[in-house]
């Protein structure tokens, strides 16, 4: 965990540092500059327009009575995409861009899902449900059968030693 941690916060900014001195060189800084800023308003109102899509999914799948997974796992795309595209970088950039164009979504949602229930067979993911279970007809909760799709409420345990990641 701690090496993600330190690619997250000091591998990939020195990165970004360097690739943002290097295109300032070859085009100059006002370019740069503005390659940046147009990067950041760009992303801005292409997160916008595919957030409002992912919500009007999310919308009319609780209008008819589903449960809207796809539709969160594009809002969640859509809002990293967003918040990648507005950092300074060009690394960033081009994984925002990417995030919220939906062939690469419809890639980082098959490896959310993935991850998921990688979890729940390693038992680091727990599905667990409150009030009343489908299953049994009971009002007590229960352990859920994530095989079953059954789309109840997802807690993340943390390992038992308490250390994230460990």
């Amino acid at each position: 965990m701690f090496a993600r941690l330190a690619l997250l916060f000091v591998i990939v900014p020195l990165v970004e540092l360097v690739l943002l001195l290097r295109l300032g060189a070859a085009l100059g800084f006002l370019p740069t500059l503005g390659l940046v800023i147009l990067t950041g308003v760009a992303g801005a109102a292409l997160a916008r327009r595919e957030g409002w899509r992912a919500f009007q999914r999310f919308s009319s799948s609780l209008a008819r009575g589903e449960v809207p997974t796809d539709a969160m796992l594009d809002g969640l795309a859509v809002m990293l995409g967003g918040t990648l595209l507005v950092t300074p970088g060009v690394l960033t950039d081009l994984v925002g861009l990417g995030l919220l164009l939906p062939p690469a979504r419809r890639i980082f949602k098959r490896r959310v899902v993935a991850a998921v229930k990688n979890g729940i067979a390693l038992g680091t993911i727990q599905v667990t449900t409150h009030g009343f279970n489908a299953w049994t007809g009971s009002r007590a909760g229960g352990v859920a059968d994530p095989l079953r799709n059954d789309p109840r409420e997802i807690v993340v345990n943390p390992p038992e030693d308490g250390m994230p990641g460990a």
